[in-house]
C-alpha cells in the first residue's frame, strides 16, 4: 500500500489545526486535501473519492455529527471525528452516528497517524474485496442474517447487504465465538481493545444498539442478541431464539 495512493480529507474550521494536519500527514507521504466546512467537504467528496476523512465537531453551518451520519449511509469511508470537547457525551453520538475513531484536542499528530493507518487498512480491506472476483465467502449465521467475515458485512435473506463499522464487526465476531454463552460487558472490552478508541461500558451498549438495528431487531424483544441482566450480553443459538427472554 503505497502512501501516495491514500486520500486523507481534513475538515476543520480552525486554519491553525487543518494547516497542521495537512502538512503533517503530507510529510508522511499521503495525499492530502483540505476543507474549512461541512458543505465544502461535501463539494470535494462530490469530484473525488478518499480512503480517510478527519472531521472536526463542531462546524460554522452544518455540524461534524450531521455530515458524518448523511457519509455512512452512502459510503464506507474511514471517517475520525476531531473535537475539542473533552465531553463523553459528544464521543458516545458521534460513534453512533458511524464515526470510526474519536480524538481530542489537543491531540499529538502521530497519535492520528496511528489510528489512521489501521482505519485505513480496513478501508482499503473493503474496497480491495469489492474488485476481486467472487469467492466462495464465509458465511456465519446470525439470526436471519449471515454475516461475510471476509467482507465484513451482514447479508439479508434477500441478499441485501449491511455494513458494518470496525467495532461493530469486532463486537459480533466476539458475541459469535461465544454463541449462547452470556459475556460481560468487562469480557467484550477486552476483545475489542485492539481498537485504537478505548471501549466503555457505555460504548459498549451503543455498539450493541447498532448491531441491533441493522438486524432490524425490536430492541424492547431481542430475539438474537440477549441482555442477559446482571450479567451482559449473548448471542442466542437457534435453541435458544425459540424460548422467551426477559
Amino acid at each position: 500500500m503505497l502512501m501516495s495512493d491514500i486520500k486523507i480529507l481534513v475538515v476543520d474550521d480552525s486554519q491553525v489545526t487543518r494547516e497542521t494536519l495537512e502538512s503533517y500527514f503530507a510529510e508522511e507521504g499521503y495525499h492530502v486535501t483540505g476543507a474549512e466546512t461541512a458543505e465544502d467537504a461535501e463539494r470535494i467528496l462530490s469530484q473525488q473519492e478518499f480512503d480517510l476523512i478527519l472531521l472536526d465537531i463542531r462546524l460554522p453551518g452544518k455540524d461534524g455529527l450531521t455530515l458524518t451520519r448523511e457519509l455512512r449511509t452512502q459510503s464506507e469511508v474511514g471517517i475520525i471525528l476531531v473535537t475539542g470537547k473533552q465531553d463523553e457525551i459528544d464521543r458516545i453520538i458521534g460513534l453512533e452516528c458511524g464515526a470510526d475513531e474519536y480524538v481530542s484536542k489537543p491531540f499529538h499528530p502521530r497519535e492520528i497517524l496511528a489510528r489512521a493507518k489501521n482505519l485505513i487498512r480496513r478501508v482499503r480491506k473493503l474496497q480491495q474485496a469489492s474488485l476481486k472476483p467472487a469467492e466462495e465467502p464465509v458465511l456465519r449465521p446470525v439470526g436471519t442474517w449471515r454475516l461475510d467475515t471476509s467482507r465484513r458485512v451482514l447479508i439479508a435473506s434477500d441478499n441485501s447487504v449491511g455494513h458494518l463499522t470496525e467495532g461493530e464487526f469486532q463486537l459480533l465476531t466476539a458475541l459469535l465465538e461465544n454463541e449462547g454463552v452470556p459475556l460481560s460487558r468487562d469480557q467484550l472490552m477486552d476483545r475489542i481493545k485492539n481498537r485504537t478508541w478505548n471501549a466503555t461500558d457505555r460504548t459498549i451498549d451503543v455498539l450493541i444498539g447498532r448491531i441491533r438495528r441493522k438486524l432490524a431487531e425490536d430492541p424492547n424483544c431481542p430475539q438474537v442478541i440477549i441482555t442477559v441482566h446482571g450479567v451482559g450480553y449473548l448471542l442466542s443459538s437457534p435453541a435458544q431464539a425459540d424460548l422467551p427472554h426477559d
